[in-house]
């Protein structure tokens, strides 16, 4: 397959960066990265490798059995080196002063909860209402592993940026929205459109391969296949691993990775979730600017790539959400996953943008305050100064003689 040039344009020089996200940190202890060129031999191997994939699976869904002490000790190393946003949000606030903030948020696991049946991942209205505000002060983009259409419908915002199937279909705002001019129903960018028909082969054989396997789940994402195992017995995942297998070693353009309970197969193009948000800070006209903050929030391993970007970039952030500690590039953390956190964290971004707002308004209105008071002296001034003229002007007038 030839390959694709599927970023518009590339940055050919670095910009001075601001020194706004930690250093990379170290893995953290007890919890193994699984670096794709390990899954890339699981694929291209024969039946000896499916027991080194399914580990590589269980190291993806970690089971914490770990001891309360052994957590604590490693929950706390893990907290110095990935703080709370929200005991950190004013420090983040400031590093934000005088720039643009652009919002990108994961869906599934961020926005809504976590289930068993990925058709039912509702967003709660008042977790809608809260990106509905956020959207009005700042530019937003959902980027998700999803269906851009199936997530739309989830969410229900016109005014929002999609980013589906880790960025491989992007569309923008059709709804109002100050940040996008161009408002209509066009698709951006939809990097690996030749794949479609291959996706489609692929999820129908695993529909059929996974009837087999009780639990198992395929969902058709448009530009990848997500094959869920959540509700899979663990002894039944060597099997599910194998008929992956079986189908993907028929389709050598197409590649396998990994998330939460979930193997997903994508093209095999340079894009993803962290190219995505290059492409939208591009469409945004914030391609080669110092004074844009890109805020990253997700919580899986695909977001990596977003927070990875990030950090290369050397401008933002990335909040990993978790409740246990992971190997992240993520400079900040959200160590209470729950609805309430994350609407407050959201909000939070609202309420500083509202307080600077004020404040501008505030020192705007002073300064006209202090501009009127000065012209009002100087008017008071200059009518002192005429009656003065008068006074003297009638003691040097002469008198007439009678």
């Amino acid at each position: 397959m030839t390959q694709q040039n599927v970023v518009a344009s590339k940055t050919k020089s670095r910009m001075n960066r601001d020194k706004t996200v930690a250093k990379k940190p170290p893995a953290a202890p007890g919890y193994i990265p699984i670096p794709s060129r390990v899954l890339k031999n699981l694929e291209n191997n024969g039946g000896q490798r499916i027991s080194a994939w399914v580990d590589s699976m269980r190291a993806s869904s970690p089971t914490r059995v770990k001891s309360t002490s052994s957590l604590a000790e490693e929950h706390s190393s893990w907290i110095l080196r990935h703080p709370s946003a929200l005991d950190m949000f004013e420090q983040i606030m400031d590093a934000s002063k005088g720039k643009q903030i652009v919002m990108f948020l994961d869906y599934d696991g961020t926005l809504s909860p976590i289930v068993d049946d990925p058709d039912r991942a509702f967003m709660s209205d008042s977790m809608r209402k809260t990106v509905r505000k956020l959207a009005s002060c700042f530019p937003t983009a959902i980027v998700t592993g999803r269906c851009r259409d199936k997530v739309y419908n989830f969410v229900r915002l016109a005014e929002l940026y999609y980013a589906g199937s880790h960025g491989m279909d992007i569309q923008g705002p059709t709804g109002d929205s100050k940040y996008n001019k161009d408002k209509g129903d066009g698709v951006l960018f939809q990097p690996a459109s030749e794949f479609l028909p291959m996706i489609d082969e692929v999820y129908h054989q695993l529909v059929e391969k996974m009837k087999s396997i009780p639990g198992a789940r395929v969902e058709n994402n448009k530009f990848c296949v997500s094959v869920h195992f959540r509700c899979v017995d663990e002894k039944k995942w060597s099997e599910l691993a194998q008929q992956v297998r079986s189908v993907l070693k028929e389709y050598p353009k197409l590649r396998l990775n990994q998330g939460r309970k979930v193997l997903e197969i994508r093209p095999s193009i340079k894009w993803d979730k962290g190219k995505a948000l290059e492409f939208l800070l591009e469409s945004l006209g914030f391609a080669n600017c110092n004074d844009v903050f890109p805020v990253y929030i997700g919580d899986d391993k695909t977001d990596e790539d977003a927070f990875k970007k990030l950090r290369d970039r050397g401008q933002g952030f990335g909040i990993l959400v978790s409740k246990f500690p992971k190997v992240t590039t993520a400079s900040y953390s959200l160590q209470e996953p729950n609805e309430a956190s994350i609407i407050w964290l959201i909000s939070l971004f609202h309420l500083f943008l509202f307080h600077r707002i004020m404040c501008i308004k505030l020192k705007h209105a002073l300064f006209i305050y202090l501009y009127s008071f000065i012209c009002f002296m100087q008017v008071m001034d200059f009518l002192q100064r005429l009656v003065d003229w008068k006074q003297v002007s009638l003691r040097l007038r002469p008198r007439s003689r009678v």
